[in-house]
């Protein structure tokens, strides 16, 4: 069944009515306090090398996948005391898929191939400092992942992620994290290290991602090069699930990532970051019925560019 255009406006108005009411809100808590409450703007596009799916010596599908992803987002916070916080996030994705081969189906022949999805997604987040040494935080999370030729209405997923740091002297931060994430039709609970620590005055450990429906928040150990330079090296595991069938069908590919970064602080407000990337022991599965496949390693690159106002 084709997505309803109701529903669709319905998710894109969404969309649209939150990144107004974000730019409003950060734009009246500028006015007061402009370093408490700063509105960011994201960029990101990933290109994945084309990889074979399935192995060939236990029956190889024929076909090879080649992936591209544009990654659009938003957030804001305002403290609202010395103890409380709030923030908010908007993020809209767009995942293509390029297939070739000879073969017409995947995963036994239960699913044709799909060449895009569409997700939205949307968070909240408030954070609570009782003292100068523990800091906790909470973050419900909403999204929506879908596929061509199914409807958006079917496609939701919804969780939240809580974690708890305690701050050593000299400002080094180490918690404890987890993510409870109802992601369409499974169930998962994902903890992770939530980490932020300065090593020496150039190296540091923390994660280079945020905990959610993508996977845990990984680690990342950079080196402050120049004032303006840094890079990095990490490593983390993403999973991508989405709507393909209605009722509850799902796919996900389940892969990890190794990478290294180059960060260029080009103004005071705008970042740039390009990334050569590995994806390893990558697998795709469909929910119903229950079937999987391997995944061929491969080479990736990104590019992102991120402004603070």
């Amino acid at each position: 069944m084709k997505p309803s255009l109701v529903s669709r406006n319905k998710i894109n108005a969404l969309f649209l009515g939150l990144t107004c009411l974000t730019a409003v809100s950060a734009q009246a808590a500028q006015g007061g306090a402009r370093q408490q409450s700063p509105l960011t703007l994201s960029v990101s596009r990933i290109g994945v090398g084309e990889a074979d799916v399935g192995e060939a010596d236990v029956g190889d599908s024929g076909l090879a996948l080649q992936r591209d992803t544009w990654l659009f987002g938003a957030k804001t916070s305002y403290a609202l005391n010395r103890q409380w916080s709030l923030s908010a996030s908007i993020s809209y994705d767009r995942l293509e898929y390029d297939w070739s081969g000879r073969g017409a189906s995947l995963l036994d022949g239960n699913l044709a191939p799909w060449s895009n999805v569409d997700r939205y997604g949307v968070g909240l987040g408030v954070s609570f400092r009782p003292n100068n040494r523990w800091l906790f935080m909470l973050a419900p999370k909403l999204q929506y992942a879908y596929g061509e030729g199914t409807s958006s209405s079917n496609a939701q997923s919804y969780g939240v992620v809580a974690s708890g740091m305690y701050r050593f002297n000299g400002g080094n931060m180490l918690g404890l994290g987890v993510a409870y994430l109802n992601d369409i039709s499974e169930v998962r609970t994902l903890p992770y290290l939530a980490v932020n620590w300065q090593i020496t005055d150039k190296l540091k450990l923390a994660n280079p991602f945020s905990a959610g429906f993508s996977g845990p928040a990984g680690l990342e150990l950079s080196y402050q090069w120049y004032e303006s330079l840094d890079v990095g090296v990490g490593s983390s595991k993403r999973t991508q699930r989405f709507l393909v069938e209605d009722e509850d069908v799902t796919l996900e590919i389940d892969e990890w990532v190794g990478f290294v970064r180059a960060g260029w602080q080009a103004t005071e407000p705008l970042k740039f970051d390009a990334y050569l990337g590995y994806f390893f022991s990558g697998e795709i599965e469909l929910s119903s019925p229950k079937t999987q496949e391997s995944l061929e390693n491969q080479l990736a690159l990104a590019f992102s560019a991120q402004y603070r106002f």
